[in-house]
Protein backbone atom coordinates (compact mmCIF):
# COMPACT_ATOMS: atom_id res chain seq x y z
CA UNK A 1 0.00 0.00 0.00
CA UNK A 2 1.32 3.45 -0.80
CA UNK A 3 0.08 6.80 0.46
CA UNK A 4 0.76 9.81 -1.69
CA UNK A 5 -0.47 13.36 -1.32
CA UNK A 6 -1.86 14.81 -4.53
CA UNK A 7 -0.04 18.05 -3.74
CA UNK A 8 3.26 16.12 -3.54
CA UNK A 9 2.62 14.48 -6.91
CA UNK A 10 1.61 17.78 -8.52
CA UNK A 11 4.62 19.61 -7.06
CA UNK A 12 6.90 16.93 -8.50
CA UNK A 13 5.29 17.23 -11.93
CA UNK A 14 5.47 21.03 -11.84
CA UNK A 15 9.14 21.00 -10.79
CA UNK A 16 10.01 18.55 -13.55
CA UNK A 17 8.20 20.73 -16.09
CA UNK A 18 10.07 23.87 -15.02
CA UNK A 19 13.39 22.06 -15.13
CA UNK A 20 12.62 20.65 -18.59
CA UNK A 21 11.71 24.06 -19.95
CA UNK A 22 14.73 25.80 -18.50
CA UNK A 23 13.98 29.50 -18.80
CA UNK A 24 10.67 28.89 -20.57
CA UNK A 25 7.27 29.49 -19.03
CA UNK A 26 4.68 26.83 -18.31
CA UNK A 27 1.45 27.49 -20.16
CA UNK A 28 -0.69 25.96 -17.40
CA UNK A 29 0.28 24.73 -13.98
CA UNK A 30 -0.84 21.18 -13.09
CA UNK A 31 -1.72 22.48 -9.63
CA UNK A 32 -4.02 25.07 -11.16
CA UNK A 33 -5.85 22.41 -13.13
CA UNK A 34 -6.37 20.18 -10.09
CA UNK A 35 -6.32 22.44 -7.07
CA UNK A 36 -7.72 21.19 -3.78
CA UNK A 37 -11.36 22.19 -3.57
CA UNK A 38 -12.43 21.02 -7.02
CA UNK A 39 -13.21 17.88 -8.94
CA UNK A 40 -10.09 15.82 -9.58
CA UNK A 41 -9.90 12.70 -11.79
CA UNK A 42 -13.70 12.45 -11.94
CA UNK A 43 -13.97 12.51 -8.12
CA UNK A 44 -16.21 15.36 -6.97
CA UNK A 45 -15.04 17.71 -4.26
CA UNK A 46 -16.51 16.60 -0.95
CA UNK A 47 -16.41 12.89 -1.86
CA UNK A 48 -14.34 9.87 -1.00
CA UNK A 49 -13.89 7.81 -4.16
CA UNK A 50 -13.03 4.22 -5.01
CA UNK A 51 -11.61 3.66 -8.50
CA UNK A 52 -11.73 0.41 -10.47
CA UNK A 53 -7.97 -0.14 -10.23
CA UNK A 54 -4.78 1.36 -8.84
CA UNK A 55 -5.04 4.34 -11.19
CA UNK A 56 -7.15 7.41 -12.00
CA UNK A 57 -8.95 5.77 -14.93
CA UNK A 58 -12.72 5.74 -15.28
CA UNK A 59 -15.54 6.95 -13.11
CA UNK A 60 -15.10 6.12 -9.43
CA UNK A 61 -17.82 5.22 -6.96
CA UNK A 62 -18.36 8.36 -4.86
CA UNK A 63 -19.34 8.55 -1.18
CA UNK A 64 -20.40 11.92 0.23
CA UNK A 65 -22.15 11.57 3.57
CA UNK A 66 -20.81 11.12 7.06
CA UNK A 67 -20.99 7.59 8.40
CA UNK A 68 -20.60 4.06 7.17
CA UNK A 69 -20.88 2.98 3.53
CA UNK A 70 -20.78 -0.80 2.97
CA UNK A 71 -19.41 -1.92 -0.37
CA UNK A 72 -19.47 -5.27 -2.09
CA UNK A 73 -17.38 -7.22 -4.60
CA UNK A 74 -14.28 -5.05 -4.27
CA UNK A 75 -11.28 -7.33 -4.81
CA UNK A 76 -7.66 -6.57 -5.57
CA UNK A 77 -5.74 -3.31 -5.47
CA UNK A 78 -7.88 -0.20 -5.95
CA UNK A 79 -7.22 3.52 -5.58
CA UNK A 80 -9.15 5.22 -2.76
CA UNK A 81 -9.03 9.02 -2.88
CA UNK A 82 -10.30 11.38 -0.19
CA UNK A 83 -11.29 14.59 -2.03
CA UNK A 84 -12.85 16.25 1.01
CA UNK A 85 -12.21 19.46 2.90
CA UNK A 86 -9.76 19.64 5.82
CA UNK A 87 -10.93 17.79 8.91
CA UNK A 88 -12.84 15.09 7.00
CA UNK A 89 -11.29 11.64 6.82
CA UNK A 90 -12.11 8.44 4.96
CA UNK A 91 -11.49 5.15 6.73
CA UNK A 92 -11.39 1.65 5.30
CA UNK A 93 -13.06 -0.88 7.57
CA UNK A 94 -12.86 -4.65 7.58
CA UNK A 95 -16.43 -5.07 8.79
CA UNK A 96 -19.50 -4.04 6.79
CA UNK A 97 -20.89 -2.11 9.76
CA UNK A 98 -18.01 0.39 9.82
CA UNK A 99 -15.93 -1.22 12.58
CA UNK A 100 -12.38 -2.55 12.64
CA UNK A 101 -11.13 0.38 10.54
CA UNK A 102 -7.36 0.25 10.14
CA UNK A 103 -6.64 2.65 7.27
CA UNK A 104 -7.36 6.38 7.58
CA UNK A 105 -7.02 8.61 4.52
CA UNK A 106 -6.43 12.32 5.08
CA UNK A 107 -8.08 14.97 2.90
CA UNK A 108 -6.61 15.34 -0.61
CA UNK A 109 -4.72 12.06 -0.26
CA UNK A 110 -5.06 8.66 -1.91
CA UNK A 111 -3.99 5.11 -1.17
CA UNK A 112 -3.59 2.13 -3.47
CA UNK A 113 -4.74 -0.79 -1.33
CA UNK A 114 -5.97 -4.36 -1.72
CA UNK A 115 -9.66 -4.01 -0.85
CA UNK A 116 -10.26 -7.76 -0.62
CA UNK A 117 -10.35 -7.81 3.22
CA UNK A 118 -12.36 -4.56 3.46
CA UNK A 119 -16.14 -4.29 3.46
CA UNK A 120 -16.92 -0.62 4.10
CA UNK A 121 -15.74 2.95 3.85
CA UNK A 122 -16.51 5.29 6.75
CA UNK A 123 -16.44 9.08 6.51
CA UNK A 124 -15.68 10.94 9.74
CA UNK A 125 -15.23 14.63 10.44
CA UNK A 126 -16.07 17.60 12.57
Amino acid sequence: MSRTSIRTKLATVAAAGVMALGTGVLAASPAGAAAAGGTFANCSYGAACIYGGANWNGWPKEYFTRGNHPFYNQYGVKRVFNNQSPGWYAQLCRNGNGTNCDITIAPWTYVDVDLTPYNSLRIVGP
